[in-house]
């Protein structure tokens, strides 16, 4: 019975592969598009879970826990897991698909994960979750609270979510539709992110009867799961085998699938920068997720369908902690230095993130793409995310001229390499650089970050900006032509 966990979490990574379905972009890109867009598929998942999960719950098909609230442990859980999520680059679920993709990073993020988690929950760190969930309020869902039915949080929170739905779909409608690669299939297309919300909630409600089918009272879990393949792995303790260990290694399996049949399936080694900061975020996202009692699947779709405090607080908690790590972390890079220059400089703090050669390349071509994890060659035009720290200070563009991340092309087109930066970089050193550029200008971009094939189109039509090209160079590599609105 165990094997149907394998079967739904292939399924579910099939659907948040091909919908590039983020959790911690959906939050994300409240504080740093001051987009509420992609947010309304999560409360799409949350709708739709808690329509399933009150109505089996009404008829006795399935009888949740509903934890008990623990402020002290959901608050600083769910905030430390906020930060890990933006270090790491993606959230619990979101670094399983996306290892699943290639992305190295996320392999690294995830092998923290899961020590972390496992740490806390049954290793050395168990003593320390203890005593940070001693102050229980004792108090479990909002309608218990309040002595009502959970059908009335059920319906409010279903019509709000519909006006939302139909909000941004009636501005997609009447705005640029977003460019999208050409020569396609339909099967390769991406699924609109509602549409995979809405499948991932029903997703989440099958997984719960067929869970408890086998003693495991639980829908949708990211954590524990984690936490159990690790101590399977090392102690060889058949009974951590359970269905969740299945769910979740069956979102590996289902993504590697729709990556590699699609073409976005390449291995993609990060820099040294980017593999420290996974290992952070892996290692917050275990302990945060640990004390909070679940990620943003365990609290953010299955608890807060539930109506439970843990699964709301929790997810405001996350959403603080990811607004914290945006503002300090989420930045363009600076440009070149201009050497023998003396004014207007950036400080060492300033530069201490970003690393570039003032030495500008002699022949850059656009259509070279360097294989994953291949060094780079001095002198050539790269972001490559998170990078190391710089040997001179950096000094700032002068007023009204291109960008020095850029490489003049020639006739009004100029090209970023974004090759090897983690989202959202992709889309921020494209938001930085054509603020720098003329109306009427091209801006040419190399990438190899899945999730940005929908954010720049999507960016591109919002902003005003004409695609002119979008076209795919290789496995998981694309460049996309922007001309300036």
């Amino acid at each position: 019975m165990i094997l149907t966990g394998l079967v739904l979490g292939a399924v579910l990574g099939i659907v948040m592969q091909r919908g590039r379905f983020c959790v911690t972009g959906m939050l994300r890109d409240i504080f740093l598009q001051r987009s509420w867009r992609t947010f309304t598929a999560l409360l799409v998942v949350i709708s739709v879970h808690a329509v399933g999960l009150t109505a089996l719950t009404s008829l006795g098909v399935i009888s949740p826990d509903y934890p008990s609230f623990m402020p002290l442990a959901v608050v600083v859980g769910g905030f430390m897991f906020g930060v890990g999520i933006i270090l790491a680059g993606g959230c619990a679920s979101g670094t399983w698909y996306r290892s699943g993709e290639g992305l190295v990073g996320s392999w690294i993020a995830l092998a923290m994960y899961a020590l972390s988690a496992s740490a806390m929950k049954t290793g050395v760190l168990k003593g320390f979750t203890s005593g940070m969930k001693e102050w229980d309020t004792g108090l479990t869902t909002i309608p218990g609270a309040l002595g009502v039915s959970p059908w009335l949080f059920v319906i409010a929170l279903a019509a709000v979510t519909g006006v939302m739905v139909r909000h941004f779909r009636s501005r997609e409608k009447s705005t640029v539709k977003p460019a999208r690669l050409g020569n396609r299939p339909a099967w390769k297309r991406p699924l609109h992110v509602y549409t995979a919300g809405a499948l991932v909630g029903l997703i989440g409600v099958v997984a719960w009867p067929l869970s408890a089918a086998t003693g495991r009272n639980d829908g949708l879990g990211i954590t524990t799961p984690t936490a159990n393949l690790l101590n399977f792995l090392v102690t060889g303790a058949d009974k951590k085998l359970d269905w969740g260990v299945m769910l979740v290694l069956g979102i590996l399996v289902g993504s590697f699938i729709a990556a590699k049949s699609t073409g976005e399936f390449r291995v993609r080694v990060p820099d040294a920068t980017t593999t420290v900061r996974s290992i952070a975020g892996g290692l917050l996202m275990g302990v945060g997720a640990a004390l909070a009692g679940g990620c943003t699947v365990g609290n953010g779709m299955v608890q807060t369908s539930l109506f439970t405090f843990q699964g709301w607080i929790a997810l405001l908690f996350i959403a603080l902690g990811v607004a914290a790590a945006t503002k300090i972390w989420l930045k363009a890079t600076v440009t070149q230095p201009e050497r023998g220059s003396d004014g207007d400089t950036y400080s060492t703090a300033q530069s201490l993130d970003h690393t570039v050669d003032a030495t500008a390349p002699d022949d850059t071509s656009i259509d070279a793409a360097p294989t994953a994890g291949a060094p780079r060659t001095p002198g050539t035009n790269v972001f490559s995310g998170f990078a190391a720290a710089p040997t001179a200070l950096m000094v700032k563009d002068p007023a009204g001229a291109p960008s020095q991340k850029l490489t003049d092309l020639g006739n009004g087109y100029y090209a970023l390499d974004s090759l090897g930066a983690v989202c959202p970089f992709p889309l921020i050193e494209a938001k930085d650089v054509m603020q720098t550029l003329h109306s009427g200008d091209h801006l040419v971009i190399d990438f190899d970050c899945t999730q940005a094939t929908e954010a720049i189109p999507q960016w591109a039509a919002t902003d005003g900006h004409e695609v002119t090209d979008f076209v795919e160079k290789g496995d998981a590599s694309w460049q996309i032509t922007l001309q300036k609105g």
